[in-house]
């Protein structure tokens, strides 16, 4: 009987000529994506409010024979994104796939705890931001050759707690925008959304160990976090042609969180 498995490598993700732009992408989830986009074979912008640890970041992808451009940006405000937008057009000319993951869910005592200044940290941030670069790179994109945005939004907005109220908020707000903005980028341009349950970033270092293996036996089907390596596959099927039917999609990357 012949065989009728695929070609060799035809299921292979590529994203060689490819330019990525990737916010918060200097740990994390946003360093697992920038080091897995570059093994892929895409160039990669790297911002981050640090500039040191994205210049980190890009030696690791230079070493992957990628280019990469580190840049320090504050993607809170609109002025931070559209400078973050002109370096990465000056640089490489396009940005074929946008990933909005810069984000932050601050401690707070109570909810009048939360002033003013704080609650639009969190809003800009997780929400202002990813609308602002999605906006313009999308008509942008929209315009040229099409792309994809990949934007991380987080469990939390469809399972808001009284300690991430903000953020629950405006990560519910992220997926709402995904939708809208595939509505009204289509069809050249896709917009999807990665939403994570709980990973081992460096964020978790700070959590009491054994009251999280309690809740993860208790409450997650993996009994366990997630490795930030362990997004890679959702992202980089989003932003690849393997996705090319796939818009206005939210994929939860939870190990099973209720």
């Amino acid at each position: 009987m012949a065989n009728s498995s695929p070609l060799p490598g035809r299921h292979v993700i590529d994203l060689s000529g490819k330019v990525a732009l990737i916010t918060g992408g200097s740990r994390g989830l946003g360093r697992a994506i920038a080091l897995a986009y570059a093994e892929a074979g895409a160039d990669i912008v790297v911002a981050s409010r640090k500039l040191d640890a994205c210049q980190a970041v890009a030696a690791e992808i230079a070493a992957l024979g990628r280019q990469a451009l580190p840049v320090a940006a504050n993607v809170s405000r609109w002025d931070g994104c559209d400078a973050l937008i002109d370096a990465a057009y000056d640089r490489f000319g396009r940005v074929d796939i946008l990933v909005n993951n810069a984000g932050k869910s601050p401690l707070y005592e109570s909810l009048t705890s939360i002033d003013e200044r704080l609650y639009d940290a969190v809003l800009d941030l997780n929400l202002k931001g990813p609308f602002r670069l999605s906006a313009v790179i999308g008509e942008r994109m929209a315009a040229g050759a099409g792309g994809s945005i990949v934007n991380i939004s987080s469990l939390a907005a469809i399972r808001p707690q009284k300690h991430v109220v903000t953020y629950a908020a405006a990560k519910a707000g992220l997926n709402a925008m995904t939708e809208a903005l595939a509505d009204a980028l289509g069809p050249k341009v896709r917009v999807n959304c990665i939403m994570p349950g709980p990973f081992l970033t460096d964020v978790s270092k700070a959590w009491d160990a054994a009251a999280f293996q309690a809740r993860a036996d208790a409450l997650i089907a993996m009994k366990r976090g997630g490795a930030p390596e362990e997004i890679v596959g959702a992202a980089l099927y989003l932003a690849s042609d393997h996705a090319s039917f796939t818009t206005a999609a939210i994929i939860r990357v939870d190990g099973g969180c209720r």
